[in-house]
């Protein structure tokens, strides 16, 4: 049977995941194609506005939660699924693997790997474990979409400009976005519903049309 990854390339999955770490998600960007998401750790126990774009999310696309299997993922899976009331809402759970990460000097408390330090072949494992459906990517064939960047936002008047703030709000709730989103945010969650070509046609015709 041939590889899922192989000549086919990365795994494409269509919710969003939730890990720890930046290296968490490195990991990741290189077996799977799809919104990935970092708490930074406990830094999401007061972050609004991140939790603000995981509950949208949950509710537009659904999350995976994915976190290291010590007990500070834990209490951080725990905190997520307390804090996310609504939508559709997996677990991945990685095994139980002790080791050390090779970029650390010793290993975590608990001697468990992180995200980060689990095999590509366990990953695949534990995201079929969970019920997770993998889609061959679209991307392979060599149709690259292209990405909305800050010059895009900028042209479109929704920073730097007098009345962006009212643009923003107005472009925001027309994508059923939290209004509160940064421009970081707003350009991170605009990556995931639409090409820079295709945000440019939403921004004549849903925004300059009223």
């Amino acid at each position: 049977m041939q590889s899922e990854t192989g000549c086919e390339g990365l795994l494409k999955v269509e919710q969003a995941i939730i890990v720890e770490g930046k290296y968490d998600k490195i990991k990741l960007e290189s077996i799977i194609d799809a919104t990935i998401v970092v708490t930074n750790g406990y830094s999401i126990f007061k972050d609004k506005e991140k939790l603000e774009l995981i509950r949208f999310y949950a509710r537009e696309k659904g999350i995976i939660i994915l976190t290291d299997s010590d007990s500070a993922g834990f209490k951080i899976r725990g905190f997520l699924k307390g804090s996310v009331p609504e939508g559709n809402i997996k677990n991945v759970y990685i095994p139980d693997v002790f080791g050390k990460e090779k970029r650390k000097d010793k290993p975590s408390c608990e001697g468990k790997l992180g995200v980060e330090g689990i095999k590509k072949e366990l990953i695949i494992e534990a995201f079929k474990k969970a019920g997770i459906e993998f889609n061959r990517n679209e991307n392979d064939s060599g149709s690259v979409k292209t990405p909305v960047t800050r010059a895009d936002i900028y042209e479109a008047g929704l920073t730097g400009s007098p009345d962006s703030s009212e643009r923003r709000r107005k472009f925001l709730k027309k994508l059923g976005l939290p209004e509160r989103l940064s421009t970081s945010g707003m350009l991170d969650a605009v990556n995931t519903m639409m090409s820079a070509e295709e945000f440019v046609e939403f921004i004549n015709k849903e925004m300059e049309a009223d």
